[in-house]
C-alpha cells in the first residue's frame, strides 16, 4: 500500500531583520535548519496495521503527514500501490487532538459530509444518509448531526475525526497519536473501533503512538524512530520479546508491567538532542549505555538481522 524510499525533510527558518543586518556587516550567521525526517525507508503492506513509535520530537508526526501528502518531503520517494502520489487517492489522517482538527464553527453533518460532497462521491439528494451511516460506522447516534464540536465528550469528537476520514472511502488510515488525549476506558474503546473497522472494511494502517502498550495491542510491526532516523523494525512479538537497538531496549525497559510490580523503572538517561544539531554518527549514542567510539563517528545502516527484522546497530557486527 505504502512505500517510503529514503525519505527525509527539513525545515528551514528564515533569518528575522536584526540577524540579516548582522549578516549584511560580516556576521556569521546561518539560517537554522530542522532535520525533522532523515533517510527513511519502510513499506506498510495490504491490510496490515504498523505502528511508529518513539519519544516525542523524534519525526513520527512529519512522517506520517508526508505519508498522507499533507508535507513535501526533501528528498527521497513517497509511493502507493508501487504508483507517485499524484496517480492514486492518499491516505486519509486522524488526527492528534480530537478537537483543534475539528472546525469548531461547522456542525458535525458538514465536518463528516464536506469531504465526500466535495469529492462526488454521493449526492446533495444523499448526504444526509450517508454522514448518519457514517456516524453509525463509529458508534455515534446520527441524531448528533447538527452539534458543534464543543458539545462532544474527547472521545466522541475523536469518533467523529474518525467518520469523517472514513467518509472518503479510504483503503489507508495514518493515525497521528489518536487515542492520546484520550482517558484510559475511552481509549479502549477507540482502539476497540479501529480493530472492528479494520476487519469489517479490509482497512491499512499506520498508527503513530509514544504509548507502546497501545502499539503493542492493535500492531502487526513496529517502526521505532529516533530523532529523524528508523533504528529498529520487527513484529511486534519479535520486538517485545527482544528488542535488538539499546534505544527500543530503552523504551520498553520504561513500560510498566503486571508481572514486575516491584521493578524499578529508569528513564533513558540524558535529554533528546536538538534536531537543529544531531549528534554525529548514531544519534543515540550520547544516550547509549553501550555506545563505542565508532558510533561517534559512523551511521550504521539499517540492514536485516533476521528473517523480516531490521535494526541500526553497530552492536550487530560484532
Amino acid at each position: 500500500m505504502l512505500e517510503l524510499i529514503n525519505v527525509s525533510k527539513r525545515f528551514g527558518k528564515r533569518l528575522d531583520a536584526v540577524e540579516r543586518v548582522a549578516r549584511a556587516l560580516g556576521v556569521k550567521i546561518a539560517e537554522p535548519i530542522v532535520h525533522a525526517v532523515d533517510g527513511v525507508s519502510f513499506k506498510v503492506g495490504r491490510g496490515e496495521v504498523v505502528g511508529l513509535v518513539g519519544e516525542s520530537g523524534c519525526g513520527k508526526s512529519t512522517l506520517g503527514r508526508i505519508a498522507c501528502g499533507l508535507v513535501v518531503p526533501s528528498s527521497g520517494s513517497v509511493l502507493y500501490q508501487g504508483k507517485p502520489p499524484a496517480a492514486m487517492p492518499r491516505p486519509q489522517m486522524i488526527f492528534q487532538d480530537p478537537f483543534a482538527s475539528l472546525n469548531p464553527r461547522m456542525r458535525v453533518e458538514e465536518i463528516v459530509g464536506e469531504a465526500p460532497l466535495v469529492h462526488g462521491l454521493v449526492s446533495k439528494m444523499e448526504i444526509r444518509n450517508y454522514v448518519d451511516e457514517m456516524l453509525r460506522q463509529v458508534g455515534l447516534d446520527p441524531s448528533y448531526r447538527k452539534r458543534y464540536p464543543h458539545q462532544f465528550s474527547g472521545g466522541q469528537r475523536a469518533r467523529i475525526g474518525i467518520a469523517r476520514a472514513l467518509a472518503v472511502k479510504p483503503e489507508f488510515l495514518v493515525c497521528d497519536e489518536a487515542v492520546a488525549a484520550l482517558d484510559v476506558s475511552i481509549q479502549a474503546q477507540v482502539l476497540n473501533l479501529f480493530l472492528d473497522l479494520r476487519e469489517r472494511l479490509g482497512l491499512t494502517y499506520l498508527f503513530i503512538s509514544h504509548d507502546l502498550g497501545v502499539v503493542r495491542h492493535l500492531a502487526q510491526r513496529v517502526v521505532v524512530m529516533y530523532l529523524g532516523r528508523v533504528v529498529e523494525i520487527a513484529t511486534t512479538a519479535d520486538l517485545y520479546a527482544a528488542p535488538n537497538h539499546p534505544y527500543t531496549q530503552a523504551l520498553l525497559a520504561g513500560v510498566p508491567r503486571l508481572d514486575r510490580q516491584r521493578r524499578t523503572y529508569a528513564p533513558i538517561k540524558g535529554e533528546i538532542p536538538s534536531p537543529l544539531a544531531p549528534p554525529s554518527g548514531c544519534h543515540f549514542h550520547p544516550r547509549c549505555p553501550r555506545a563505542m567510539e565508532r558510533c561517534k563517528r559512523e551511521v550504521p545502516a539499517l540492514r536485516e538481522i533476521a528473517p523480516g527484522r531490521l535494526s541500526a546497530c553497530h552492536l550487530n557486527d560484532g
